[in-house]
Order: structure tokens, then C-alpha cells, then sequence
């Protein structure tokens, strides 16, 4: 399975416009690869070198295999949003506090639906996906604080 982006390339600067202080809507993504036998799609990203450890940015589950996109500031009606760690549903961009941050895109292939409340965090997501995962894939993008 892989995971790009035509927004940026992997470990690659992400484009300003997709921080928190510009347009702070999600970048296009593109999914290829997906296994046959996969029956959802999860999407995390998360932010690897916040000062208090990972934070995450956006959570999305239930995104139909079939799926070979989300484009930008869009997800297909039947995926569901969880809430990041700035406290609310979806996408939520970079913003580091110092330095050049990672942001971690990445998708996983589950072998069943989830059945989660659309108020879910990560930690609550990474439990319910446990024993279902088929593979993974992730995209890497940088942002610096000098955007943010």
C-alpha cells in the first residue's frame, strides 16, 4: 500500500497554505495498493516532535477501501472524523512551536469497520484497530516554525 501526496513529496516541505495560521485545511492525498481484503481505511496524523510528546493532528476512520483519494479539505461522506488534539473534529494543520517538525501521515488497511463514536481520539482509535491491521503505509512532510 502506499500513501503520497501531490501537495508535497515525502519528507519533503509541506506547503504553507496547509498550516494552522494560513487556509489550515488538509492536503490532497492519494492511497494506491490498497489489499483486497481490507474493509476500511484509517488515517492519522500526528506531529512526532511536539514538545509534550506526539500530538495529533487529525483522525479519520471508516474510509471506504475502495477510496483512491482525499482531496483536499475533503473526505468521502462515509469516513468519520474523530477529534485531534487541539480539541475538535478534524483537520487541524502544523504549527510547531520552534524549530522544523515532522508530520506523519498514516494510513492503515483494517480487515473490518470500526464501530467508534465520531468523538474519538487517537489513543481510543489505535486500541479499536488492534488485531485488524493488514498493512500500513505513511507520508512524511516538514513544516517549520518560521511558517507557523
Amino acid at each position: 500500500m502506499h500513501l503520497t501526496s501531490p501537495a508535497f513529496q515525502n519528507n519533503d516541505d509541506i506547503p504553507i497554505r496547509y498550516g494552522r495560521k494560513f487556509d489550515d485545511i488538509n492536503p490532497p492525498l492519494e492511497f494506491s495498493e490498497i489489499p483486497p481484503d481490507a474493509e476500511s481505511l484509517v488515517l492519522i496524523m500526528d506531529d512526532p516532535d511536539a514538545p509534550g510528546g506526539v500530538f495529533t493532528h487529525w483522525v479519520i476512520f471508516n474510509i471506504p477501501p475502495a477510496a483512491t483519494h482525499l482531496g483536499e479539505d475533503e473526505i468521502p461522506a462515509e469516513a468519520v472524523e474523530g477529534i485531534n488534539d487541539y480539541g475538535r473534529k478534524g483537520y487541524g494543520g502544523p504549527k510547531p512551536p520552534n524549530g522544523t517538525h515532522r508530520y506523519v501521515f498514516k494510513l492503515y488497511a483494517l480487515d473490518a469497520l470500526l464501530e467508534l463514536q465520531p468523538e474519538v481520539n487517537s489513543e481510543d482509535l489505535y486500541e479499536a484497530m488492534e488485531g485488524h491491521v493488514i498493512t500500513k503505509a505513511k507520508l512524511t512532510g516538514l513544516y517549520s516554525a518560521d511558517e507557523s
